[in-house]
């Protein structure tokens, strides 16, 4: 339940990212207003998925259209994909709260 929000970007989002772009893809963050920074595993390393990419976490966005903003940032050269997932929205949300399980449905 503390997750749930008006309106995305108080948590930071999560973009997977071609290495070679990484700092293309950080700059274009920062004129948007938004700090972007790779996800490092514990030894320092950059994170790497297992298809051999970085994922890039922005925060400071606050993103008032979800649908425009995926589609905008899934055409940078270099983004594989963008963890807003407005193009692939649920149906059904099982939120968990103090109360127990509250199902939202959409």
């Amino acid at each position: 339940a503390s997750k749930r929000v008006e309106r995305l970007g108080a948590f930071p989002l999560p973009v997977e990212v071609i290495p070679l772009a990484t700092a293309r893809v950080v700059r274009q963050f920062a004129a948007m207003g938004g700090q972007a920074a790779v996800r490092r595993r514990s030894d320092g390393a950059p994170l790497v998925t297992d298809n051999g990419q970085h994922i890039v976490d922005v925060r400071g966005l606050v993103i008032d259209d979800p649908l425009g903003f995926e589609s905008a940032v899934n055409q940078w050269p270099g983004v594989v994909t963008v963890g807003v997932f407005a193009h692939q929205k649920a149906d059904v949300c099982l939120l968990g709260t103090p109360e127990g399980v509250q199902t939202i449905t959409y």
